[in-house]
C-alpha cells in the first residue's frame, strides 16, 4: 500500500509532508530548497512507495489563482510528469494554510517559533491532511 506526499510549494523553500501507510494521518517530513525539490522527491518516491502527490493550489480570498507562484507550480508539475507519468497529482485549495500554520507556530515554544522553515512543513501537513479529510468524506 503506497503513501501520499503533500507539497506546500514555495518560490524559495518547499514544505513536504507524507501520510502513514493507511493514509489516515499526515506528518511533516521536511523543508527543502525549491530548486532541489525534484531531486528530494526522487529520493523518496520509491523508498516510501508514493502513489499520489497533493500540491496546494494558491488562491486569493476572492477565489482567483495567484498566478505568480502558480506558473512555477505548473512548470514543476510538467517536469514531474515527464519523469513520473504514472504518479497522479491532485491539487487542493491552500488559501488558509499559512494562517493556520502561523497560529500553530504561535502555540509552540520560543525556540521553534524562530525556525521559519517549520511554517512550510506545517502548511504541507495541513494541505495533505485537508486532502485526506476530503477523501474520507467521500468514502463514508
Amino acid at each position: 500500500m503506497g503513501k501520499i506526499l503533500g507539497i506546500d510549494y514555495g518560490k524559495i523553500m518547499t514544505g513536504i509532508s507524507i501520510t502513514d501507510k493507511n493514509k489516515i494521518f499526515a506528518f511533516g517530513l521536511n523543508v527543502v530548497p525549491t530548486k532541489k525539490l525534484m531531486l528530494y522527491i526522487s529520493s523518496i518516491i520509491f523508498n516510501e512507495k508514493i502513489e499520489l502527490i497533493v500540491i496546494g493550489l494558491p488562491k486569493k480570498l476572492n477565489n482567483k489563482i495567484e498566478w505568480i507562484i502558480e506558473k512555477h507550480i505548473q512548470k514543476f508539475i510538467r517536469n514531474f510528469y515527464k519523469k513520473y507519468p504514472k504518479i497522479l497529482i491532485k491539487r487542493i485549495d491552500e488559501r488558509f494554510t499559512s494562517k493556520i500554520s502561523f497560529n500553530t507556530i504561535i502555540m509552540l515554544d520560543k525556540r521553534k517559533r524562530k525556525n521559519k522553515k517549520i511554517l512550510n512543513k506545517i502548511s504541507a501537513t495541513i494541505i495533505l491532511q485537508s486532502y485526506l479529510k476530503t477523501i474520507e468524506n467521500y468514502n463514508f
